[in-house]
């Protein structure tokens, strides 16, 4: 019996399957038809399939004209600039179905300004039958319309605000409401004011909400010492869910001693803040009243809350300051910081040529002083003084004979200019002063504490450290008369300190596409 013999296996060789080839069953081009879904290419699907079905083409926005805000439904307000991101994701928020597609790009189209549309062109992305793809683009148009917000139909009514801090101070000056005002200035304490009213003996802040107002309180209370009262004045009532709506009023009491003041404490209070000497002057006031004896250097400090516990007036004020001529000096070598006690005999300017009357004292600024030099202090001796802690500090044993003739408080400049130009400026916050506009002589009164602070300014250097100064830009034309007084002679007429260029910020407010 034959048997066959193996037959050798041939390894089949073929080519690589493709995908089949069909034809476009609406125009007729070759496709693939593993990947083509219905028949068709992807130029005939855009044409039978939009993705965009039920996308809005037309929308409306709401501005409010006051405010110059878009409306964020349902009831917010939002502060968009034309062509901005946050004006674009209104125009998005506000197209119906957009969130069941996925957005590649959206971008503004120009318009007319006045012609009251925004256009916007949207590229969109979905999925069609069989996975494939497809992107669209389209766009859609916006009418604007007006509407009035809350905040301004309120602001037409007596309700526009809710909270108003009410800030007053028991002097003749306004002295430290410039301080005040500088610092808020400077900390942008008063970004969420509505409005800043100037009211007799002070100054009042209006907001639109309470906690607003707590806390610019709480910014008054770490700058001056300060004493707050509450009070709440009922608006409205709703008698089924008894909710009300209340205005609330801040009382704000700023302490009546200023910087350069003489002060007579109690004497109980003296010996409890470390047994200074009753008679002393205010050298600062910020968060509590820093106070020195001229005579030894000493210093002590009352906060807030025991000075509001047994309140006292000053003795007297800058109003009372008296010039006095330096005769002759003696530095005691004893100092302490910025001051340097000295033994001084001074004479009163106005008693020059007339009598030769010389008072002793010591003073806290020999360091600063020389033979010749003109100086500011208080006059005790000859003085009637109408106060109750003076009257006890003259019949104390232990104070009686330490009062002296004359407290001297800074040095004086007497040929300083009354106009003189600055290289600086401070910036000055506005104010709606109603119907208390100032008089002449109020104004001259005015003008002059302004000048004065700004000579206290130039002359402290921790008070500069403490507020914003700027460089002036102003350009002022030469005067004709003063081009022909001699210069040497106009350097003499002006003594006072400058302050340095270094000390300066620039005032990016006043810049202008002119400017480099």
């Amino acid at each position: 019996m034959d048997i066959d013999s193996p037959m050798g296996m041939t390894q089949m060789t073929g080519t690589e399957r493709t995908g089949a080839t069909i034809l476009c069953c609406n125009c007729g081009s070759p496709i693939d038809g593993t990947t083509s879904a219905g028949a068709m290419c992807y130029d005939c699907i855009k044409l039978t399939v939009d993705i965009s079905k039920g996308i809005p083409r037309e929308g409306n926005l709401q501005f409010c004209k006051d405010c110059d805000r878009w409306l964020m439904p349902p009831a917010s307000w939002v502060t968009a600039a034309p062509e901005s991101r946050e004006l674009l994701s209104i125009c998005l928020k506000r197209l119906r179905n957009l969130s069941k597609v996925r957005i590649i790009d959206a971008r503004f189209v120009w318009t007319e300004p006045h012609s009251r549309r925004i256009k916007v062109k949207i590229t969109i992305q979905d999925t069609v039958a069989d996975g494939v793809l497809m992107q669209q683009s389209f766009e859609v148009v916006y009418v604007i319309g007006t509407q009035q917000c809350k905040d301004c139909a309120k602001s037409y009514t007596a309700n526009v605000w809710r909270a108003t801090v009410q800030v007053r101070q028991k002097v003749t000056h306004k002295r430290t409401f410039l301080l005040l005002e500088q610092l808020i200035l400077k900390h942008n304490a008063h970004r969420d004011t509505i409005n800043i009213k100037e009211e007799k003996g002070g100054i009042d802040f209006f907001f639109a909400h309470r906690n607003q107002a707590q806390s610019f309180l709480s910014f008054l209370k770490s700058v001056v010492p300060v004493h707050v009262k509450e009070s709440r004045h009922l608006i409205s009532q709703d008698t089924h869910t008894g909710d009300k709506s209340y205005k609330f009023s801040y009382s704000v009491e700023l302490v009546p001693i200023c910087r350069d003041d003489l002060v007579a404490l109690p004497l109980k209070l003296a010996k409890s803040i470390g047994s200074i000497s009753p008679l002393v002057i205010c050298h600062r006031v910020g968060t509590s009243i820093n106070l020195l004896d001229p005579t030894t250097l000493e210093t002590a400090d009352v906060s807030s809350d025991v000075y509001w516990r047994a309140p006292f007036s000053p003795l007297a004020g800058t109003p009372e300051l008296v010039e006095f001529i330096v005769m002759d000096i003696a530095p005691t070598g004893i100092r302490k910081g910025k001051w340097g006690l000295s033994e001084i005999q001074v004479a009163r300017e106005s008693d020059l040529g007339k009598n030769d009357k010389v008072y002793f004292t010591r003073t806290h600024i020999g360091n600063l002083l020389h033979p010749g030099d003109s100086v500011l202090g208080y006059m005790i001796t000859g003085t009637n003084f109408n106060s109750e802690n003076l009257d006890a500090i003259e019949q104390s044993r232990a104070y009686g004979s330490t009062i002296p003739d004359v407290i001297l408080v800074k040095k004086h400049y007497p040929n300083r200019r009354k106009n003189r130009k600055r290289n600086w400026k401070l910036k000055r916050m506005a104010k709606d002063e109603g119907e208390l506009l100032p008089k002449t002589a109020d104004q001259e009164r005015m003008d002059a504490e302004y000048e004065a602070f700004l000579r206290d300014v130039e002359e402290d250097e921790e008070l500069r450290a403490a507020l914003a100064l700027y460089k002036s830009t102003k350009k002022t034309k030469p005067d004709a008369d003063a081009m022909s007084i001699a210069e040497t002679e106009m350097t003499s007429m002006d003594d006072g300190p400058k302050i340095n260029m270094d000390e300066l910020l620039d005032d990016f407010d006043e810049l202008d596409i002119q400017d480099n």
